[in-house]
C-alpha cells in the first residue's frame, strides 16, 4: 500500500546567536531533533536544512541582541519564517531558571516556537535601522558631553578654584569657556589637563551639534510630512521628534494608545492578589530611552500649552513625577493621534 503525507511537515529551529558561533536546535512537529554548534552564517545553516529536512516548512527564531537582525533577514530570504523574540518572552519552567547554557537556550527557544508561544518584536527596515544607529550615537554623545563638563568642574572644586556665580549653571556660554581658558596654576602640569579637557569638550560639543543637525536634516527630507505633525506638538521639538521617527517608526503600526504605551513603557502596573490590588508604578519593561524623552517633553509642553498646564495642575499636591508620567501619558497620546488623523495639533483646543 503506498502511503502519501497529508500534511507537510514542520521544522522548528532555535538558535542562540553569538559572535563566533551558533548554537542551533532543531525538532520537527514529531520528534525532540537534536542540538548541534555551527559557525555564525545563515548560509551554513540553509545548507544544513536543504540536505537533512527537505521540503519541510521551516520557522526560526533567535534572541534580539547584539547581532541584529542580519541572520533575520537571511532566513526570510530563504523562504522561512522567522522570528526576532525578546529574551524576557522565553518561558522557563522549574529548574530551567537556574541552569544556563547556550544548548539550553536554543532547546528553550525551539519548544516555545513549536507550542506557539513566541511573538516577534518589531523587526524595522534597514533604512529606519541605520538611521537608528545614528541617532544613539547622538544619545552616546549627550552622555559623554555632561561626563566631560562634570570632569571639568570637578577639577576645578579640586583644586579650590570657585566658579563665578553666573557661571555656575548647565549652560556654558563662550564668556565662561573663555574663563576656563584664563585659569592659571603653580604648575603647568595642572593647566595642560584642563587643556586637554577642554579639547575633548569642544571636540563632543561640536560631533553633538553636527549628529544633531544631520538627524533633522535626514527626517525633514525623508520623513517630511511624519516630522512636521509630531513639530506640531508643544514640548516636541527636532530632536524629539526625530526620536520617535528614529526609535518607534510608523506609528501608525499601533493599534492604539494602550499599545503604544506598553511599548514605550508609559503603561501602569498593577499587582493584585485576593482582595488586595495596588499599584507598582509605571512598568519596568520600557523603551528607556523614548521614556525618558517623553518625560522630558513633558515639561516644555505644561510651559507652552494650557490645556496641559491645566492638566498639570489639576493634579498638584500629589507626587510630583507621577503628575508628570501622567502627563507624558497624554502627551504620547496626542503623538498617536496627530500621525493618525495626519492633522496637526492646534494648541488650546479641548480634546
Amino acid at each position: 500500500m503506498k502511503t502519501e503525507p497529508t500534511a507537510q511537515p514542520k521544522l522548528y529551529i532555535g538558535i542562540d546567536i553569538h559572535k563566533r558561533s551558533w548554537k542551533v536546535h532543531c525538532a520537527t512537529d514529531l520528534f525532540a531533533g537534536k542540538s548541534f554548534a555551527m559557525p555564525p552564517k545563515p548560509e551554513v545553516l540553509q545548507e544544513y536544512v536543504s540536505k537533512h529536512f527537505p521540503n519541510y516548512e521551516v520557522t526560526t527564531a533567535y534572541e534580539a541582541g547584539c547581532c541584529g537582525y542580519y541572520a533575520h533577514r537571511s532566513f526570510i530570504q530563504y523562504g522561512w519564517t522567522s522570528l526576532v523574540v525578546n529574551p524576557a518572552d522565553i518561558h522557563r519552567k522549574g529548574k530551567e531558571r537556574f541552569t544556563k547554557t547556550d544548548k539550553i537556550d536554543a532547546q528553550l527557544i525551539s519548544r516555545e516556537l513549536k507550542d506557539g508561544r513566541l511573538e516577534s518584536i518589531h523587526v524595522p527596515e534597514i533604512e529606519r535601522e541605520q538611521l537608528r544607529s545614528l541617532f544613539r550615537r547622538r544619545n552616546d554623545l549627550v552622555k559623554d558631553f555632561r561626563r566631560i563638563k562634570s570632569h571639568i568642574k570637578m577639577q576645578l572644586l579640586y583644586f579650590g578654584v570657585a566658579i563665578p556665580e553666573e557661571f555656575d549653571n548647565d549652560h556654558w556660554s563662550h564668556k565662561f569657556r573663555g574663563w576656563i581658558d584664563d585659569q592659571s596654576f603653580v604648575y603647568p602640569s595642572a593647566r595642560e589637563t584642563l587643556d586637554s579637557r577642554m579639547r575633548s569638550f569642544r571636540f563632543i560639543d561640536q560631533e553633538l551639534r553636527d549628529v544633531s543637525s544631520k538627524i533633522r536634516a535626514y527626517c525633514r527630507k525623508h520623513y517630511k510630512k511624519d516630522y512636521y505633525l509630531l513639530k506640531s506638538i508643544p514640548g516636541i521639538g527636532g530632536i524629539v521628534a526625530s526620536g520617535i521617527i528614529c526609535e518607534l517608526g510608523d506609528l501608525r503600526r499601533f493599534n492604539s494608545i494602550k499599545h503604544l504605551a506598553g511599548y514605550v513603557g508609559l503603561a501602569p502596573g498593577v499587582h493584585q492578589s485576593g482582595d488586595n490590588q495596588k499599584s507598582t508604578g509605571i512598568t519596568m519593561r520600557a523603551h528607556r530611552l523614548m521614556r525618558s524623552y517623553f518625560i522630558e517633553a513633558s515639561w516644555q509642553a505644561i510651559r507652552t500649552d494650557p490645556i496641559m498646564q491645566a492638566y498639570y495642575r489639576k493634579h498638584l499636591g500629589k507626587d510630583v513625577k507621577s503628575v508628570i508620567i501622567k502627563v507624558a501619558r497624554k502627551l504620547l497620546s496626542r503623538t498617536l493621534a496627530v500621525i493618525k488623523t495626519e492633522t496637526p495639533y492646534a494648541i488650546g483646543v479641548i480634546e
